[in-house]
This record gives C-alpha cells, structure tokens and sequence, in this order.
C-alpha cells in the first residue's frame, strides 16, 4: 500500500476544455470522478493537490513553438482560424474553441504537477484524470488532442531527473501514437501501447514493427489487438508485456495512460473489456509500479465516451488501487455484464503478436540497462 497519493485537480475543467455540447469528449466525466473519490472516502487516503497551467516553455518541450504559437493566435484572433487546419485546428475532431490555449495549458500543466509530485520524491503516486491527451503530436493537434500532457510529464521528469528512465503505458483502445513519436528515439523513454489494431481504428499506427529508431530502437513496444478482445486475453497480455519490459529496461518511474474506451460499451471502439477487468489491469500496474519502478507511479485519465457511467467508474477503480483500497468500489459496479456476451477468445493471435513484439525489443532494452549499468 502506497503511503502518499496525490489527487491533482483541474476544478475548472467543465468551464474550459471543452469542444461542445456535440462533441464525444465531455468534460463532465473528470468532474464525476472527482465526485466519485470523494463520496467513498478515497480522497481521504489521499492529498488533493490543485493544478496549474504549464508554462510556454514546458510545452515546447515536446510541441513546436509555431504549432503553440498558432494555438495561442487563433484563441486571441490575431490568425485566421482557416490557417489552423494545417495544424488540425478547426476540425470536426478539434473544433476551435474559446481559450483553447488557456485550457489545453492548464490540463498539461496538471500532468506536470503529478509527475513533479513523484519525481520530487514528496509523493509516490499521483493522477490526473483530467489528462491523458495522448494523440498531439509536435506540430499538429489530433484525435481530440490539443497539447499533449503526457509527453509534457514525460518531459519534465526527465528535466527533473536526467539521469532517470521513464516506462509510458497507454491502455486507451486508441494507439498512444503522439507519446510514442514525440519519443522514438529517446532511450530513456519506453513507449508500451496496447490497443485496438489501427488495421480496425484511428489512428492507423501502432504495429509490432514501430520499435523505436537509432539509439531508442527497441523502447517502443506495440501490442496490436483484434476487435472484441476480452478481459482475459487483454489482461494476459498486459501482465506479460509490462512486467517483462520493465524488469528489462530498469524504468525509475511508470506514468500511465488510463483511457476507459477499452470498455465493451464505448460508442468509438470495439474492444471487449467489462468492468469486472479493471481492478485487475490496476492490480498489475501497480505491482509492477512496487516491484520495478520505486513505487512512483504517475497516472493520467484518457479516453472514453461513456462519460457519465463507465469512465467515471473505471478512473475511480484505478485511484482506489493507487491508494491501496481497492474493496471501496462498490460490488455492483462491477457486474455490468457476462463477458462471454461482449468478447471473443483470441489468445492464439494475442499470444504471436506478444511473442513477436517481446523478441524485437527485449534484447535491446536488456542491451541499454547494461551501457547504463
């Protein structure tokens, strides 16, 4: 059990990130999780910490400054907003928003926070479930995604701590695609996704053979999964996959990603988890956070789009594992559904794409703990 946890708040979040009242990404479900820690007394187990927004300078640490500057130009009407569609503002996924600069800002800034928290060393876990915008890339906004507040996680521990290596989980049904190409040829980065194929869903990328380039070949590690895949095949994979790349790669800190989109139920994917398979995914992220990692975990929300119901659940399910109680969440939440109606067994296929994946990037990773040691 983890003795300090922090919750970092972005309060005001209904009021800025948001797209409209059309738009798949609502904001309301940060607001629910909060509601929800607190109603069961796990906010109590933990200190709520309040955000702030990132500087221009924590941003350019992984976004170029003419994509940040285009951000902050059409929010203050000084570019035409036509000229931010080269940038992918102005899109049906990323319509142009008031203050979207400011927005975008404060939940990269709260990102940040929690990685400071853990990397400080004042505490060993924090989360934001505000976060997880994992699509931005460098120049570019994508899949509801403006900055990209992992990577500027990512980026200020490495800042914080250089001599440090950092394990990235994304386990949104979505390929962790911005993370992962802000970081390809960072050694002191492993990227680990495991998703829906991008053969079935955006954003397309996210194979076996996207392993990292030059010094960083081997730090990114992709688990392609079939539509429909079910919570044990899923979380057979995940176990196997993280705990054997970080016993590997000798990661300082794990910062995960937790999209709920994995979730059976979710209008934008297809995969087959129920709400039964997320303790357990908690369970093993943090014994692999204890075991390999000092026990710094640092957690983002995601993805999801069942905002009033599931993700809600799912992010409340993953901060009561966090801070070591996870009987709090109510047993009826759990027994949404029989998975056998939802999935379909795929472990013959999970198993190859495992097997392929691990090949590739274990001799490597094990080859960069050695020219560390």
């Amino acid at each position: 059990m983890s003795d300090a946890v922090a919750l970092v708040t972005v309060e005001d979040i209904a009021k800025t990130y948001d797209f409209g009242s059309s738009h798949p990404l609502r904001p309301e479900r940060v607001l629910i999780t909060y509601d929800h820690i607190r109603d069961l007394g796990l906010a109590a187990r933990a200190s709520e910490v309040s955000s702030r927004s990132a500087t221009d300078e924590e941003i350019a640490a992984v976004h170029d400054p003419e994509f940040t500057g285009m951000v902050k130009g059409i929010d203050a009407g000084s570019i035409e907003r036509r000229k931010g569609l080269e940038f992918g503002l102005g899109t049906p996924d990323n319509p142009i928003f008031s203050g979207m600069h400011r927005a975008s800002a404060a939940v990269c800034g709260a990102s940040i926070t929690a990685a400071e928290l853990v990397a400080s060393g004042r505490f060993q876990h924090a989360f934001n479930p505000a976060g997880g915008l994992h699509h931005a890339r460098r120049r570019e906004a994508s899949g509801f995604c403006i900055y990209n507040d992992p990577a500027a996680a990512i980026a200020k521990v490495l800042e914080l701590q250089p001599e440090w290596r950092v394990l990235y989980l994304d386990v949104d049904v979505h390929h962790g695609d911005g993370v992962q190409w802000i970081f390809y040829d960072e050694p002191r980065v492993l990227t680990v996704s495991l998703h829906q194929s991008g053969r079935y869903l955006y954003p397309g990328t996210g194979f076996e053979d996207e392993t990292g380039e030059g010094a960083a070949r081997g730090t990114s590690i992709n688990v392609p999964l079939l539509p429909f895949t079910g919570d044990s095949d899923y979380l057979w994979a995940l176990e196997r996959v993280l705990r054997e790349a970080a016993s590997a790669f000798e990661p300082d800190l794990i910062l995960t990603q937790l999209g709920a989109d994995t979730h059976h139920g979710d209008p934008l994917a297809n995969l087959g988890l129920t709400l039964k398979a997320y303790p357990r995914m908690g369970k093993i992220i943090h014994s692999v956070a204890h075991d390999l990692c000092e026990d710094r975990w640092v957690a983002t929300g995601g993805g999801g789009y069942q905002a009033e119901t599931v993700v809600p659940k799912v992010w409340t399910i993953h901060f009561a594992e966090m801070v070591g109680e996870p009987t709090a969440i109510p047993a009826a939440w759990l027994d949404d559904v029989d998975a056998a109606t939802v999935s379909r067994p795929y472990r013959a296929e999970v198993e190859r794409s495992v097997e392929v994946v691990l090949e590739a990037c274990l001799p490597r990773l094990v080859a960069l703990a050695r020219a560390d040691a």
